[in-house]
């Protein structure tokens, strides 16, 4: 019985290890397929080792023939395209990076990332999970995956397996640094191409080089399906898609738009409302633009190659759209930041307006550190400030009230001639010395910092999340209750009813529809921007009962008409 075990076994070994060799040498089996996948260097195929840099086994060649015995085969078409195969069927890696900001997850498959998860930030106001950068199943080239203009090259270099080293655990204020190389090597092609990558504590920016060597022509770093976008909207302030500075200028593109922009790129960018995702070259490029459906848009950055191999460096931001953050990178990336854009056409009007009260809202909320706290403060300083404008603007409707009924009786005595209508019109506001526009031009006046104040409400991620108390956890979504809108319209409708008015009693009737109508709009507001309205409101109608009550009680507005029907009587 024992002899007939250890026969079994001895066949049973003969027959595994001798199948290939059998098949081989009666030309069943080509030759070059012989050496199995398992025993390939990870930069031919396998799965690479992730070692620590200047530890672990390092890239090495498994060929049977490196001893000597009989000289490589000459690569054919088949070894090419059976070295392809075998690296599409590789199994691939991840390797995470963690800071005080961000967690990153590359794979060695392309050496791409795939997550990207700012850890300071939640995806929602009632969630804890962490806003995802990187687009999940995207239609273009995943985020830093390189590719040329050679299709052949772009797959082998997005398919091909990497190696990867790495001289860092974590990454925090002990180790502030800590740098992760990819490497690729196809001695068939003679393609290679190593990507280094910095990271920092405290930072959002990543330093990154890469070297190609036997790559024709250019290399495009892509950023990938919406890698910086994390929510559309549906509103009608900000702009949301691909932006890009060349040649100083900023140009924002429209989802379905699709481009090239050639010059000195300072940034190519993907953005939305709150966060960016953006690549920095530092050599004279050019930008591509792709779009793809409804709502799907990716950028690249082309970068020629130094034919003495010197390594094209350029660096990735991908994190919040805090204007401190962007304006430390001096690159004009806080320019994404948009005040205004939908009203005013010049950016230069726009900023001029709108920073320093940005400045302004964000010194008062370092004392109060209650955001909802701040508009309230923020809008009061505002109301004071234009108290001399609003009051000559509130003095003019009542002088235009006063002369009401003189107006009326020449607008029926003259329906009939314009031309005299108008001068006698002119008359009576010359002779009550009344100036007819004067109610409206201090309010023009006020309308720039009224309509940036709403814009910087709106657009900046200081009051995303922030909280004003009780039911309102977060200023940057609407009130899940609609308190605030109702109270709002209520606001509105007190305003209307005690505010001097010219017009006739069915003007002002359909007039107070106005009130209804804003209480709609304002419903799907950030909370942050109704609160301000609501503040301004309560403000002007106490403004309101303040001038009625000691400025004008018992005073006449117009003493030259009333004197003047006085002596006619």
């Amino acid at each position: 019985m024992e002899k007939r075990v250890v026969v079994f076994l001895v066949l049973s070994l003969a027959i595994i290890f001798g199948y290939e060799y059998v098949l081989t040498e009666l030309g069943l089996l080509p030759k070059s397929t012989v050496s199995a996948p398992s025993d390939q260097t990870p930069t031919e195929g396998s799965s690479p080792a992730v070692t620590d840099q200047g530890q672990g086994p390092e890239a090495h060649s498994s060929n049977p023939n490196a001893g000597g015995e009989e000289p490589p085969l000459k690569p054919s078409a088949d070894n090419l395209k059976t070295h392809a195969a075998l690296k599409e069927l590789a199994p691939a890696e991840t390797v995470d990076v963690e800071t005080d900001l961000y967690r990153a997850t590359f794979t060695t498959r392309g050496a791409a990332l795939t997550s990207w998860e700012l850890t300071r930030y939640r995806s929602t106001s009632d969630s804890e999970a962490a806003v995802q950068l990187v687009r999940q199943g995207g239609k273009f080239a995943e985020p830093l995956i390189i590719t040329t203009d050679d299709a052949t090259v772009t797959k082998e270099l997005g398919q091909g397996i990497y190696h990867v080293r790495r001289d860092f655990t974590t990454i925090d204020q002990d180790h502030p640094t800590g740098h992760l190389t990819f490497s690729y090597d196809n001695p068939e092609t003679g393609i290679r191409l190593e990507k280094r990558m910095t990271f920092h504590a405290a930072s959002y920016v990543v330093d990154m080089e890469v070297i190609p060597t036997g790559v024709p022509g250019s290399v495009k770093v892509e950023l990938g399906t919406n890698f910086g976008v994390v929510d559309w909207g549906e509103g009608f302030i900000g702009s949301v898609g691909a932006a890009s500075l060349v040649d100083d200028k900023v140009e924002k593109s429209t989802p379905e738009s699709e481009a090239e922009r050639k010059g000195a790129v300072k940034w190519a960018a993907l953005q939305d409302k709150y966060f960016i995702a953006a690549l920095m070259p530092k050599v004279s490029s050019s930008v591509l633009v792709k779009n793809q459906g409804d709502k799907l848009v990716s950028s690249a950055v082309r970068m020629p190659i130094d034919a003495s191999g010197v390594p094209l460096h350029f660096q990735l931001f991908a994190g919040p759209k805090e204007y401190d953050t962007l304006t430390s990178l001096q690159i004009g990336l806080e320019d994404t930041i948009d005040f205004g854009w939908f009203l005013f056409g010049s950016w230069d009007t726009v900023r001029a307006v709108a920073k320093p009260i940005f400045y302004v809202l964000r010194s008062i909320n370092e004392y109060t550190h209650n955001y909802g706290l701040t508009i309230i403060l923020l809008t009061v300083g505002i109301k004071v400030l234009f108290i001399p404008l609003q009051y000559k603007s509130y003095k003019s409707m009542k002088q235009m009230q006063g002369i009401q009924p003189k107006v009326a009786a020449l607008q029926e005595k003259f329906k009939d001639d314009r031309e005299r209508l108008n001068k006698e019109l002119i008359k009576v506001y010359r002779d009550n010395k009344v100036n007819p526009v004067g109610g409206c031009l201090p309010m023009v006046l006020q309308m720039p910092v009224f309509v940036a104040l709403f814009n910087i409400l709106y657009m900046t991620i200081d009051l995303r999340q922030a909280p004003l108390g009780l039911w309102i956890t977060d200023l940057s979504v609407q009130d899940p209750y609609y308190i605030l809108p109702v109270v709002m319209g209520v606001s509105m409708f007190v305003m209307q009813k005690i505010q001097p008015t010219t017009m006739d009693p069915n003007q002002a009737k359909i007039m107070l529809m106005l009130p209804v109508f804003m209480t709609f709009l304002f419903i799907n507001f950030p909370a942050g921007l109704v609160l301000y309205w609501l503040t301004n409101n309560v403000l002007s109608i106490v403004q309101q009962f303040v001038t009625d009550r000691f400025f004008f009680k018992n005073r006449p507005i117009l003493p030259s008409v009333e004197e003047a029907d006085g002596k006619k009587a």
